[in-house]
């Protein structure tokens, strides 16, 4: 029985967990009082940082390392960079993800690697060269998040003023996606040979142009990278909104979202694998892997003391400033004892909408949400191994989630938690493997390679 054969029987087999881990190559993951911790790991520059979390994953069996990126240091929250730099916020410091994945898959052998690119401020063809080569260097492993950008710090770096609206965004990034995806099919699959003897080290006759000439790109090709292992890249996505939800369903493998309920996410997974059908797409194609911040501890009360430990450590100034980066807007200028008031936010619609959820149902006020910002833009849960495998449980058997994307308070130390604690439980329960099975990341997600 070959590999193919045996991916096939495991689409018959009970539905497993996938698990992924969002890791800022910076100070924040999913908690901005993280760094802060007497058990953090402030490395944040070396090579062995990256390293070490990496192989904690590979060694637990997760599907993926998601890195994700911002071009410039926010400025949004009272027009300075203070409150990021001083506080060390979402975007006070980034490495380029893709350096360090490759730091990354050189230290593991199956842990999938996701690196955040933008289609406003990249060219189609640099970007996918570079997952081309992450992708065989990795051995099929390589993982795309399809962002567009949309904040003035961002812009101003790369010489533009006038940012353009979602619409445009958004119709840049679908035909972005569109010559990318005509690049890296410019390579049959078998079109590099490799004869000394011919000689033919490429048939030519396989090797396509793809002369595209759209409304935002033209481009020539082919590709000078050969087709990859998995044809191409995984594609992540996080858009909420509903134009963002349509561009999920029309390209992504893997969405990562962050519901503010698990009634919402069961509404979001419904809507989203509706789309993708409405796109000619198979629904069981996409993974949808809601945020978590797991705090666990030996007991609940334990759980309890350290995010009470982590807490006092998050500054509100620092949840505010990311959350006006989030929505692109500059929140200090509202009343800060009131709600969060109705926006028309040119960011993130879908940060807007779970926020604005949480402040008029819980009645909190803008500096009380910023507070809670602070603490982490994902749902936390707080518990023991058996409590938190509880809730990761009861979202995947409603159908609301079909994994989860962890975003660790801290590093590497709430991820040692959460895997020497929680994954035995999942595995008890026979919720998560106990080994990999497939030597690439679309194999791992149960995911088809496309064919060129």
């Amino acid at each position: 029985m070959d590999v193919w054969d045996t991916y096939v029987m495991t689409l018959h087999s009970p539905r497993m967990l996938h698990l992924a881990a969002f890791v800022a190559a910076g100070p924040v993951s999913g908690h901005h009082g993280g760094w802060r911790h007497d058990a953090a790991d402030r490395g944040l520059l070396s090579l062995q940082y990256y390293q070490r979390i990496a192989q904690i994953l590979e060694a637990a069996k997760f599907d993926l390392v998601f890195l994700p990126d911002i071009l410039g240091v926010p400025d949004r929250l009272g027009n300075s960079l203070d409150s990021q730099l001083r506080h060390g916020a979402l975007g006070a410091l980034r490495l380029d993800p893709m350096v360090v994945l490759s730091v990354m898959a050189a230290s593991t052998d199956h842990l999938g690697l996701a690196a955040t690119l933008s289609t406003t401020y990249h060219e189609p063809y640099l970007l996918a060269r570079a997952l081309a080569t992450l992708d065989h260097l990795s051995g099929g492993r390589a993982a795309w998040n399809i962002v567009t950008s949309f904040q003035e710090a961002e812009a101003r770096n790369f010489g533009q003023r006038d940012l353009p609206d979602r619409a445009e965004r958004y119709e840049r990034a679908d035909e972005f996606v569109e010559v990318v995806c005509k690049l890296w099919d410019s390579w049959r699959d078998d079109a590099l040979v490799l004869d000394p003897v011919a000689p033919l080290f490429a048939d030519p006759a396989k090797v396509t142009p793809i002369d595209h000439r759209g409304k935002w790109f033209d481009v020539r090709g082919p590709l000078n990278v050969s087709r990859s292992p998995q044809g191409r890249p995984v594609f992540l996505q996080a858009g909420a909104s509903s134009r963002g939800r349509d561009f999920a369903a029309r390209w992504a493998d893997v969405v990562f979202v962050t519901p503010a309920s698990q009634a919402s996410a069961w509404e979001f997974y419904r809507d989203l694998k509706q789309r993708a059908a409405c796109h000619g797409r198979d629904p069981e194609d996409i993974r949808i892997l809601p945020a978590l911040n797991p705090i666990v501890g030996e007991t609940t009360r334990d759980a309890e003391e350290k995010r009470a430990a982590l807490d006092r450590l998050a500054a509100p100034e620092a949840g505010l400033s990311t959350l006006s980066y989030h929505l692109g807007i500059d929140l200090s200028i509202y009343p800060q004892d009131e709600v969060l008031p109705l926006l028309d936010v040119p960011g993130v619609d879908g940060h807007y909408r779970e926020v604005a959820e949480l402040s008029h149902s819980a009645g909190l006020s803008l500096s009380e949400i910023g507070a809670r910002y602070g603490r982490g833009s994902a749902r936390v849960v707080v518990g023991s191994a058996s409590d938190i495998a509880d809730r990761i449980e009861a979202w995947f058997t409603a159908g609301a989630a079909d994994g989860f994307m962890l975003q660790p308070a801290y590093l590497p130390g709430a991820l040692e938690d959460f895997v020497r604690l929680v994954v035995p439980e999942l595995r008890k329960r026979g919720l998560f493997r106990t080994e990999y099975e497939f030597p690439t990341l679309r194999g791992q997600l149960g995911i088809a390679r496309p064919v060129a």
